[in-house]
């Protein structure tokens, strides 16, 4: 099971692979995006959320594309650079509500909650592929 933390993680990602910012844009929506429910998100960012899934589906598609498609191939590149920002902006947002939320939670008997752990864990991988 992907949590919704997760799934904006793997959005954020895509966009800072290689590659035109558009195809990345809907990549990240298409492979992560898509699937991140609303109510799964902190009341704070659902707003933003929404804003975003309308913005990446808002054109009507052609025939041999979907909405997403339409919607990017659109789009200016200051536009898809400012969605692009917004997806970064809101996987940051809730890697800082979810590590609040942490801070203020038991302490398992390891010492680490599960978010220090899990990223610390995503760390130590992020050394790995440095060196």
């Amino acid at each position: 099971m992907t949590t919704t933390w997760e799934k904006l993680e793997g959005a954020a990602l895509s966009l800072v692979r290689s590659g035109p910012i558009k195809d990345r844009l809907a990549a990240a929506y298409r492979n992560h995006l898509a699937f991140v429910r609303v109510e799964d998100l902190p009341e704070a960012l659902r707003e933003d959320f929404r804003a975003c899934h309308e913005a990446l589906t808002r054109e009507r598609p052609l025939r041999g594309e979907d909405a997403v498609r339409a919607t990017v191939r659109k789009m200016s590149s200051t536009e898809a650079d400012q969605l692009a920002c917004l997806v970064v902006r809101l996987f940051a947002a809730i890697v800082r509500e979810y590590a609040a939320d942490r801070a203020h939670a038991p302490v398992a008997s390891n010492g680490f909650n599960a978010l220090a752990a899990g990223a610390h864990a995503r760390n130590g991988a992020a050394r790995e592929i440095a060196l």
